[in-house]
């Protein structure tokens, strides 16, 4: 059995969804809510869980067999942040305090592409020492203090950590008005029939579909062996807010977004990840590039909030 803590979130259904696609037995959590999207109903156990609770969250092993955890539970920052990085930090230590007690094989954890912040080369890879730079949210710096903690804490244990520096990943389960990415609202706005703002044609970064974000988590999770404790996650590519729009318009015919001309913050190139090392190990290819992904959502968010 393979325990996805955030299980009903975003990157962590769709991990789901695809470790059972794989052929495993996977029992996801989810805290305020334990409602199951559609493609995970009847596929999963789920267990309502505030990971903040050592007690309940140890309870689990007493309920399932746990090989593997994939700990991806997390909350967004309000006003305080002394309050959020005691309860994702509380979490990640009661998660880490499981795998140890309970002898799973591999505890993958939900690090970001932000902890490359810094790094002038293109494309970010995992052999890039992370810079002591300003970092551009409070996530991130969780993000970067999750990695060493991680890795300090199984060492010895027998419980091989798997970092996962996920890449500015989308998709369905995302909040419709995300702060992090903005073609859920655009979506939203589209099919509303209001006219979105304009976007700057060649702003753009690192872009990840979450059904692909998913499948790499779960390819990491159950490959037979892995060289490294480090993985970018993401498509491998950059992309444009043209092909966004361009494939916005394609799907909400009669439409159009207006773009501006060149980068809002002027000459330069956006950064992305590199993921060599994960198609490599596992044989990972992502399935969505940006027409297919936007045409993907579209869809779902006709019959779908978020």
């Amino acid at each position: 059995m393979i325990l996805v803590t955030g299980g009903l979130g975003m990157i962590g259904a769709h991990a789901a969804d695809v470790l059972v696609d794989l052929g495993h037995d996977v029992v996801v959590t989810g805290h305020r809510s334990v409602e199951l999207p559609s493609f995970l109903v009847g596929r999963v156990a789920v267990e309502a869980l505030d990971v903040t609770d050592r007690s309940a969250f140890l309870a689990l092993g007493d309920r399932y067999d746990v090989s593997d955890i994939v700990h991806l539970a997390g909350s967004v920052p309000g006003t305080d942040p002394v309050s959020f990085i005691r309860s994702d930090m509380t979490g990640l230590l009661n998660a880490l305090d499981a795998a140890r007690i309970w002898g799973v094989r591999r505890f993958a954890v939900a690090s970001s592409i932000g902890v490359y912040s810094g790094r002038t080369e293109i494309p970010w890879h995992e052999e890039l020492a992370l810079p002591p730079a300003e970092l551009p949210h409070l996530i991130v710096a969780l993000k970067k203090a999750v990695e060493p903690i991680t890795t300090h804490v199984l060492r010895g244990s027998g419980v091989q950590p798997i970092l996962l520096r996920v890449g500015s990943t989308w998709g369905p389960l995302m909040a419709p008005e995300s702060p992090f990415n903005f073609i859920p609202s655009y979506t939203g706005a589209l099919l509303r029939g209001e006219q979105p703002p304009p976007l700057y044609a060649d702003d753009g970064g690192d872009f990840c579909y979450a059904p692909d974000a998913g499948r790499a988590i779960a390819l990491l999770t159950t490959a037979p062996s892995l060289r490294h404790d480090t993985y970018n996650v993401s498509s491998g590519r950059r992309y444009t807010n043209r092909e966004v729009a361009q494939a916005l318009e394609a799907t909400a015919h009669g439409t159009r977004i207006e773009l501006r001309h060149g980068r809002q913050r002027g000459p330069g190139t956006d950064p992305y990840l590199d993921i060599a090392r994960l198609v490599e190990e596992t044989g990972f290819a992502p399935e969505f590039d940006v027409a297919r992904a936007v045409d993907h959502y579209v869809t779902w968010r006709t019959t779908n909030p978020r």
